[in-house]
């Protein structure tokens, strides 16, 4: 009965992202390269001695400093420990955006809002050791076709990001 449950919940899941995606991007999806999930992410340790408060400090005044507005926050930590789970580790996502480059980049094509805010994340391992961690920007400037003007915006938020991910893993103000 159970197996019978699986094939039945494949099934439909399969028809519906059939369903959901035009025939053309499926094929795009199907000749995608094997990534790993470690090319499709930037994470970075915060420095030892540092706290995880403090990189989160620093990254917030250098996006200030960046004009990279933070437009959400997701404390997820304190929902995992509203939900009663017994083992929760301290993860809270930052959402940054130049909302000039967010605006450029959903006129020239609106799936880009998808990946919209750009988020950092802060979250602490097994071990209590502060981590930072982003999408790889250069991963989805890769699978993109932007006009120049366009990959030059990209770039500049790139760059943001990694100055923002980097100034907080070094607790740099």
């Amino acid at each position: 009965m159970r197996l019978i449950s699986l094939l039945l919940c494949s099934a439909l899941f399969s028809s519906s992202l059939a369903w959901a995606a035009p025939q053309a991007e499926m094929d795009k999806a199907a000749v995608m390269p094997n990534m790993q999930l470690a090319q499709m992410v930037v994470k970075l340790p915060v420095d030892d001695g540092l706290s995880l408060d403090d990189a989160i400090e620093s990254m917030k005044l250098r996006a200030n400093l960046l004009n990279m507005k933070q437009v959400a926050y997701q404390p997820m930590w304190k929902e995992f420990e509203a939900q009663g789970f017994d083992k929760v580790r301290r993860v809270e996502i930052f959402q940054f955006c130049n909302i000039q480059a967010a605006r450029d980049m959903l006129d020239f094509n609106i799936a880009f809002v998808a990946f919209m805010p750009c988020r950092i994340a802060a979250i602490e391992d097994d071990a209590g050791k502060g981590w930072l961690v982003m999408m790889n920007v250069d991963f989805l400037m890769a699978l993109s076709d932007l006009p120049d003007e366009l990959k030059v915006t990209a770039q500049k938020v790139r760059d943001d990001l990694m100055e923002i991910i980097h100034a907080g893993a070094a607790g740099e103000l």
